[in-house]
């Protein structure tokens, strides 16, 4: 029997980061070991604060640290995880990091049990094959409609069919204006590109709001409008779903766990749900992606980080051809490409798949990770509960 003898916390960091609307300018990357094997995982999560979560002294029976969960468990197989993830949200239910925290950690554990298998962890989940999807190249929109046409212009020259286009000034001024950039968008992909545009939660739940930018997100034939709203607000997605048929709308990115997911999927009418493994972990991204399937809702990955977190995305609808588009970050910084020592490429016809090595499939760059490192140490009382572990 196998257990689980570490797990480690690597804190990453560029060496500016500013306020903008993108999550690859810090990683915090987890190692786990257990027998002798290694796993490695991402957060999609502020880093301190989940560090936090997992060493934070007990405030009371279902406020204890991530860690009294997974340190000493069984790890032989994928039940192991299953109950690990079940123990760690009982015991750590209201501490809110948990699932943050813990989607890093369910990440590397099947990249260590894969690893100790020889298989790559989507066949583990189930899939009998690691279908083809089409990546979309996911950018932020430019500053004003001429540099999001220059911007669409250029991903469509690097190959890419499917572009995204989000955040920026979109939904922050008047309609007209976003109207300009969706049209500029369209231009620089042309007409049979695929259109993506997200919203970024900018109008909260105020769907008056959002049905002003409709109309031309129908004209230039947008597929999706992602995360018009906050993930809680329900209602508000339901009732622009009725309204702008044929467009969809997409969101679930703010779902932490399976329930979650699962509340967008029956309650919201969304079209696409989008689920970060980083957030959620592979688990109940796998769970989430089944559940989709049975409702006639389109699985896509979120993905905004290294590609660590890109790779344990896909593994979770590794095998559902239907689901047949995925997020591919093109504008990450360095550290996020950096710290493996390859990365999932597009193939000769610009698709890519879950790979098919052991786990999930990517060796980690240990020079990058002494370049970005912080070295951290969280002092309580007088004791130290963490300092940053050694890289080797």
């Amino acid at each position: 029997m196998a257990v689980i003898d570490t797990v480690d916390f690597f804190y990453l960091r560029m060496g500016e980061v500013e306020a903008i609307s993108d999550n690859s300018q810090d990683s915090l990357l987890v190692r786990v070991s257990s027998g002798g094997d290694l796993g490695w995982g991402e957060c999609d999560a502020a880093p301190l604060v989940s560090i936090a979560s997992f060493i934070a002294p007990m405030s009371h029976g279902f406020c204890q640290p991530v860690g009294a969960s997974v340190l000493g468990q069984r790890l032989d197989g994928p039940d192991d995880i299953a109950r690990i993830n079940r123990e760690v949200r009982g015991k750590s239910l209201d501490l809110l990091q948990t699932s943050h925290t813990l989607a890093g950690i369910d990440m590397a554990l099947w990249d260590l049990l894969g690893r100790r298998r020889g298989e790559p962890v989507w066949r583990l989940l189930g899939h009998g094959k690691s279908t083809a999807k089409t990546p979309y190249a996911s950018q932020l929109f430019g500053d004003d409609p001429q540099q999001t046409l220059a911007k669409g212009k250029a991903q469509r020259s690097a190959g890419f069919r499917a572009v995204k286009f989000g955040w920026g000034p979109y939904g922050r001024g008047d309609a007209a204006t976003d109207g300009e950039h969706i049209a500029a968008a369209r231009e620089g992909l042309g007409e049979d590109g695929i259109l993506l545009v997200d919203a970024g939660t900018v109008w909260v739940d105020d769907v008056d709001a959002a049905a002003a930018r409709l109309e031309a997100l129908t004209t230039h034939k947008a597929t999706w409008l992602e995360e018009p709203f906050i993930s809680p607000a329900l209602g508000a997605y339901k009732e622009l779903a009725a309204r702008a048929a044929p467009l969809r709308i997409a969101g679930g990115e703010g779902a932490h766990n399976f329930h979650m997911a699962q509340q967008m999927i029956d309650f919201a009418g969304i079209g696409y749900v989008q689920i970060d493994a980083g957030r959620m972990g592979v688990s109940d991204s796998r769970r989430v992606a089944d559940y989709a399937a049975q409702r006639d809702v389109r699985f896509v990955n979120h993905t905004f980080n290294s590609h660590i977190a890109l790779s344990a995305s896909l593994q979770a609808f590794a095998g559902h051809a239907q689901d047949d588009i995925c997020e591919f970050p093109v504008e990450a910084k360095p550290l996020s490409r950096e710290i493996t020592q390859s990365l999932i490429e597009r193939d000769a016809d610009g698709l890519i798949r879950a790979p098919d090595a052991p786990g999930l499939g990517l060796e980690i760059d240990m020079d990058a990770l002494a370049r970005y490192l912080v070295p951290t140490e969280i002092h309580v009382g007088g004791q130290t509960l963490y300092s940053t572990p050694q890289l080797t």
